[in-house]
């Protein structure tokens, strides 16, 4: 593990680098037929992320549109029920289409057609990536294509407090598209504990899990150096969890970096916990979680009664 005494403002300020690395981890590790298009998109990319235009139309697009920003909403009822702390859900459902997905869909939709292209793919595991990309392609009037495993399919057929930080920020974390974009704004504020609910399955001394950082090790996989479940060959295991959105390999190299530098923690949580979970807020906020974020919900009401009644966790 590297040195804790890290000044976390450098990770937003230094990171990725110019070579997509956090740390040691990150990078483009790519077929020699992909990097040309690899090239042009990071060319465009560090063009238009520089014009005030696009950020605008960006912004006009994420309020109008996508009806962000999203509320915090105060789980009173949880709260008193588990008899500690204060929780709170970012209420990232209430995105249009109604996942946190459509954050990175319009701003990649918007790259592509600055870029001239007219035509989107995209691969999804428990469809709202899929949903999300659709949704841009048509409001922007592109063509779009899908993909998604046949066993997804099958499995996903229905598819401020008072100026104060949080004293806890807790997210899902599977390739890690929802969890980075919880706890980004909170890096270079030590105060606030950044927690990662790993899907565990079954247990993370089972081979039946998909908690990476938990039971994985470095590796190279989908062009990326990042922890990776691996068998004793160091063969990209199978893995398991009762959500289709957790059961990756993988962890996104931002999780891998956070973690080596001791800047969050990382936590297993099993398909019990969840489910339970799920049903518990369901029955106390009449709110019904993806059993993607159940996970994180369920973290949070076992770990929550060492702490003070007046402690906040954002989930």
């Amino acid at each position: 593990m590297e040195n804790n005494n890290v000044n976390f403002a450098t990770f937003l300020k230094q990171y990725p680098d110019k070579n997509g690395y956090f740390g040691r981890y990150g990078g483009a590790y790519l077929p020699d037929e992909l990097v040309p298009a690899f090239n042009e998109i990071n060319d465009a990319y560090q063009t238009i992320c520089k014009s005030s235009k696009f950020l605008q139309e960006l912004r006009r697009i994420r309020k109008e549109y996508q009806g962000r920003p999203t509320p915090v909403y105060h789980c009173d009822r949880l709260s008193k029920s588990v008899g500690k702390c204060q929780i709170y859900l970012k209420r990232e459902d209430l995105n249009h289409t109604g996942a946190h997905k459509i954050n990175n869909v319009l701003g990649q939709t918007l790259l592509a057609r600055r870029m001239g292209k007219t035509r989107l793919i995209a691969e999804t595991g428990a469809g709202q990536h899929g949903v999300a990309t659709a949704t841009a392609a048509a409001l922007f009037g592109m063509e779009c294509v899908v993909y998604m495993g046949e066993e997804d399919t099958k499995r996903q057929a229905l598819n401020d407090y008072k100026g104060r930080l949080p004293d806890a920020v807790l997210a899902s974390v599977g390739g890690d598209s929802n969890a980075i974009g919880a706890v980004y704004h909170f890096i270079d504020a030590p105060s606030v504990r950044l927690i990662g609910c790993e899907a565990a399955g079954r247990g993370i001394d089972t081979p039946e899990t998909a908690a990476t950082i938990n039971t994985g090790r470095e590796g190279i996989f989908h062009g990326m150096k990042s922890y990776f479940c691996q068998d004793k060959y160091g063969q990209i295991a199978p893995v398991y969890s009762i959500s289709a959105g957790l059961d990756y390999p993988g962890i996104g190299p931002e999780h891998a970096y956070l973690h080596d530098i001791g800047r969050a923690e990382y936590v297993g949580v099993t398909d019990e916990q969840a489910v339970n979970a799920f049903e518990y807020l369901s029955r106390t906020e009449g709110i019904i979680p993806a059993i993607e974020s159940a996970h994180a919900v369920a973290h949070a009401m076992e770990w929550s009664p060492p702490m003070r009644n007046d402690q906040i966790i954002v989930i």
